[in-house]
């Protein structure tokens, strides 16, 4: 990796600046398309498979006929989309859209293989700037990708905008841990073995760093719920997993 910024912060945290931050994150998921799942698998214990299936009960696509359209941001391999597909009955269709050409061409193949190609539509797509026409989807997820965006408050409104009047945002993020002791016990173990995890599977750990201070530093729950209230979403609110290491997000377009 190269121009790796230097850390001007306190042990753990660097100021990337904003021309550098997607360069970071683009690295990551293009060195990790093929190996998403083991990598999530790898880094939480396998949770990340009980919080995606929580945070898709909580959508709760329509079962039947009824057409139900969802754009999934950062929606790279197709992990949530599957998820919704399945959840959802014929009616649902769920269109992906990710910055990184590598996750959305793996997400594309996924979907050929696992029989989703009728539900599930990739595209290559900015979440600051969607090329999708306002009012376009019933409902709006991202999971864990709002915090690698450059400009969260454009992210927050560009969903606002593509979304029916009554839609509603979800998103899924990592975020700070509520429980006394565990936050010391998770700072350790990520900024120890993630990091050691990425380079183990793709031969560098670097960009694996830069994921766990973006951790860090996304605004807590409630600095959060704030910023989607500012967007125009109303009857925001969130609920924790896991003492807080990752929580639901969610707001409506009313």
């Amino acid at each position: 990796m190269t121009d790796t910024p230097k850390e001007t912060a306190p042990f753990g945290f660097r100021d990337v600046a904003e021309a550098e931050k997607q360069g970071l994150v683009n690295e990551v998921f293009s060195k990790v398309a093929e190996r998403y799942d083991q990598m999530n698998d790898l880094m939480s214990a396998g949770l990340h498979r009980l919080w995606k299936d929580d945070f898709v009960t909580l959508l709760s696509p329509p079962k039947g006929p009824r057409e139900f359209s969802v754009i999934d941001v950062a929606g790279g391999t197709g992990d949530i989309a599957f998820r919704i597909a399945r959840a959802g009955g014929s009616g649902t269709r769920i269109t992906i859209a990710d910055i990184s050409p590598e996750m959305v061409a793996e997400g594309a193949k996924r979907a050929d293989q696992e029989g989703f190609s009728d539900q599930c539509r990739f595209t290559v797509g900015n979440a600051e700037a969607l090329a999708f026409p306002d009012k376009s989807f019933d409902a709006y997820t991202i999971a864990f990708g709002i915090r690698n965006v450059t400009h969260i408050d454009k992210a927050l409104k560009e969903a606002h905008r593509v979304l029916k009047p009554g839609g509603k945002f979800q998103c899924l993020e990592f975020s700070h841990v509520d429980v006394p002791g565990l936050a010391s016990v998770y700072d350790a173990y990520s900024f120890t073995a993630i990091p050691a995890i990425g380079k183990v599977v793709t031969g560098d750990g670097a960009p694996y760093r830069y994921l766990v201070e973006s951790i860090r530093t996304f605004p807590d729950q409630e600095k959060f719920e704030t910023m989607i209230r500012e967007a125009g979403f109303s009857h925001e609110g969130h609920r924790n997993l896991s003492g807080g290491i990752v929580a639901i997000h969610w707001g409506w377009r009313i």
